[in-house]
């Protein structure tokens, strides 16, 4: 394994894949999405609880490789509390972070640890596959 895949799944993306944020089924999501990679069979359903435009309560489960698993427990970190509008944002700073954009300046932080996603084509999906899903959603 070459050293900047073994960087890849060193620290927050291990560390959220062995306990990431609140995996569990949520019975009473306002909205159910579903992410799927037919490639590799990376399977996320996010469930989301949304009142008045903004996200009360997100939770997620399913299975995947640590960098989709880690990716989706950041997802419903950064979701909690925002407005959906603040959530389209989100998604541009993520993907300008994980695919190499220029609107990386106030990303947060976390977003970094899959940066070098963007050097491994295969595990480019792997890192956007639930943001992308949210993407979708919210242009609905």
């Amino acid at each position: 394994m070459s050293k900047k895949l073994t960087d890849l799944y060193k620290g927050i993306i291990l560390s959220e894949n062995k306990n990431p944020f609140h995996y569990e089924k949520m019975e009473d999501a306002s909205h159910v999405l579903e992410a799927y990679n037919s490639f590799c069979g990376d399977h996320f359903f996010i469930y989301i609880k949304e009142e008045n435009g903004k996200i009360t309560a997100a939770s997620f489960h399913g299975y995947g490789c640590a960098i989709s698993k880690a990716s989706t427990s950041i997802l419903v970190q950064k979701m909690i509390g925002k407005e959906l509008k603040e959530l389209k944002f989100l998604c541009q700073q993520y993907f300008s972070v994980v695919r190499g954009g220029d609107d990386i300046e106030n990303a947060p932080e976390v977003f970094f640890a899959f940066q070098a996603a963007k050097d491994f084509p295969t595990r480019i999906k792997c890192a956007t596959l639930s943001w992308e899903e949210l993407e979708k959603f919210l242009e609905k």
